[in-house]
């Protein structure tokens, strides 16, 4: 049964695709994904999938107050760096097969606190990179006087 067009939702009409924003979302992801690619091969296993994650969430917060907060950013920045860099960077759904070879490999317990410590641990990072951030931006404002 349909909805009645009373109750559909009425939607605007898609702009074309920016093809500036997915140009630099594509060649910030090749980036980040060279980096992490080049990671696992200098420390292979789960252990440094999360490295990688907990490494680019510090990132991404620290990111993220700098771009919202503290500057005008170019338009193009947050796409490139966030979305593309950090995005390709980090990798849970690496996480989540690394999980699954623990499981494998009769390690249950292991990939159970792997799982949920590194979605903890993620997050922690990202507010200890808005709040590192914020320090230093606090830091250099005190020093300006």
């Amino acid at each position: 049964m349909a909805f009645p067009v009373e109750l559909q939702p009425r939607r605007k009409p898609r702009a074309g695709a920016a093809w500036d924003v997915l140009a630099v979302v594509a060649a910030g992801g090749t980036l980040g994904s060279l980096l992490r690619y080049g990671a696992s091969l200098a420390w292979p296993g789960p252990w440094s999938t999360l490295l990688v994650n907990v490494v680019g969430c510090v990132a991404i917060g620290v990111l993220m107050h700098v771009i919202t907060e503290l500057v005008v950013a170019h338009r193009l920045l947050r796409p490139f760096l966030g979305v593309g860099v950090l995005g390709g960077f980090t990798t849970f759904s690496t996480y989540v097969a690394d999980a699954v070879h623990l499981v494998f490999d009769r390690q249950p317990a292991v990939a159970l606190a792997y799982l949920v410590g590194t979605v903890l641990a993620c997050l922690f990072a990202v507010f200890v990179g808005v709040l590192s951030a914020r320090s230093a931006a606090l830091l250099f404002q005190r020093g300006d006087r």
